[in-house]
């Protein structure tokens, strides 16, 4: 098989989606790798290191995505939209369900889109998502004490206070992956952390094995507005697998917070689960509503790609050579979880929450294939 890895091209999206070494096995597997020239550059790899592993580093994206699987990062920009064609697998982060231009273009190109977001294990987990997730929580806690100083336009607050002086509240929305490695950082660095989650299980488990100015909150309207409205810094990470994220925080529950607050919305990249976060850029991440600052990058982890590429790649290695090694029909009828990863299928949305979320039509991948 031939597969393809462009650089990516989003907004400061420095990671790459494969490694030399992840090509080196591709490679003695008797696959053709194409990596576009400078894909790896940001992330610490050049050219030669490609080549020793056997690529073939090609001069133009068009080149790129002249293969049977494209693996990427982010979903394609417009830009990419005319390198899809019909019968082509890509293989990234897709988030469809917000991204309606992007689920028509796909669809109108009859092509298989396989998203990591919804990749799922039997056990329910997201084992290509997970590694994205880590890094994002974690980066929430240090852009968001970053924000809070008074020179970035925030309260002129230490996340962690002095000795006499209180520290910063933090109030966490999720207490998943993101939610789990926000709290840790925050804990860390000697916040008050408020987390709320609708599942009391994880809610003992996270007091169990997180130490520190810890308060868990069941997520009720109620204890949402309130958490607001004390928090020095808000991190949303509300997750719905594979569709839009709840609007759970309203603009009246933002305008109860101090001037110069702080919300850092990770899940921005399905829509957001604050009212008035909207989605940014590297090269403009922060926006100001009623006095509260917003963060709200789609790609937050492509600000540390050394660490994001080491990660993502290790996790998405195996998926790219059963896909290869097998062929893609017979990888999806026989790895259930890298199934639901499937979003797209041949002009049809394979993927429930995507089509609900979008209002268009869902075809059972089981019947396709």
């Amino acid at each position: 098989m031939i597969i393809g890895v462009p650089k990516e091209i989003k907004d400061n999206e420095y990671r790459v989606a494969m490694m030399p070494g992840g090509v080196r096995q591709m490679v003695e597997g008797g696959h053709q790798v194409l990596v576009q020239s400078g894909a790896g550059k940001e992330s610490g790899f050049g050219d030669h290191e490609y080549e020793r592993a056997g690529a073939h580093v090609v001069p133009t994206d068009a080149d790129a995505w002249d293969a049977d699987l494209v693996v990427k990062v982010k979903e394609p920009q417009p830009s990419e939209y005319d390198f899809m064609r019909s019968g082509l697998v890509l293989f990234a982060f897709l988030h469809l369900a917000a991204e309606r231009d992007l689920t028509l273009e796909m669809l109108e190109r009859d092509i298989i889109g396989i998203a990591y977001e919804t990749v799922e294990c039997p056990d329910g987990s997201l084992p290509l998502l997970i590694p994205m997730s880590e890094v994002a929580g974690r980066m929430a806690v240090q852009v968001g004490a970053q924000l809070l100083e008074k020179t970035q336009g925030g309260r002129g607050k230490l996340l962690g206070g002095v000795p006499g002086v209180r520290p910063a509240d933090v109030s966490i929305l999720g207490g998943g992956v993101v939610g789990t490695n926000a709290a840790q950082i925050a804990l860390g660095m000697g916040a008050h952390v408020i987390l709320l989650d609708v599942d009391a299980d994880r809610m003992r488990y996270l007091e169990q094995v997180l130490h520190g100015r810890l308060t868990t909150l069941r997520a009720t309207p109620l204890n949402i507005a309130e958490a607001v409205k004390r928090a020095d810094l808000f991190i949303g990470a509300v997750l719905v697998k594979g569709a839009r994220a709840p609007t759970l925080v309203t603009r009246e529950m933002v305008q109860t917070m101090e001037p110069g607050s702080v919300i850092v919305d990770v899940a921005v990249d399905q829509g957001g689960c604050v009212e008035t976060s909207r989605p940014g850029t590297h090269s403009d991440p922060i926006h100001v509503v009623d006095g509260i600052l917003h963060y709200g990058v789609t790609n937050m982890p492509g600000a540390v790609p050394r660490t994001s590429t080491y990660a993502l790649s290790n996790a998405t290695l195996q998926y790219v050579m059963k896909l290869a090694e097998e062929g893609v029909l017979n990888a999806i009828r026989n790895d259930p979880a890298l199934a639901k990863g499937v979003n797209v299928y041949r002009g049809k949305i394979t993927y429930e929450a995507v089509a609900e979320a979008l209002e268009l039509e869902y075809t059972s991948l089981e019947t396709m294939i």
